[in-house]
């Protein structure tokens, strides 16, 4: 896909770090699956990876975590 930030290059497979932050709450997931613009930096994650980050957001808020740092793991 191209990159919607600087719209001429193609994203590369890759791997991102994906920070989420929800009232108290602050989660970062490292080694998530993603598609990086080797021009810009710009990190996409797919639909699937995403519903699974914000998953796992709601069930760490649940508990009361306030920061969560973790691998990624796919379901």
């Amino acid at each position: 896909m191209k990159c919607i930030v600087c719209k001429g290059t193609e994203t590369q497979s890759g791997t991102a770090t994906v920070t989420l932050e929800r009232d108290q709450l602050t989660l970062v997931v490292k080694g998530v699956p993603a598609q990086v613009c080797p021009n810009c930096g710009e990190e996409y994650v797919d639909e699937q990876v995403a519903a699974q980050l914000l998953e796992t957001a709601e069930k760490m808020a649940r508990v009361g975590a306030q920061v969560d740092i973790r691998q990624y793991a796919a379901a």
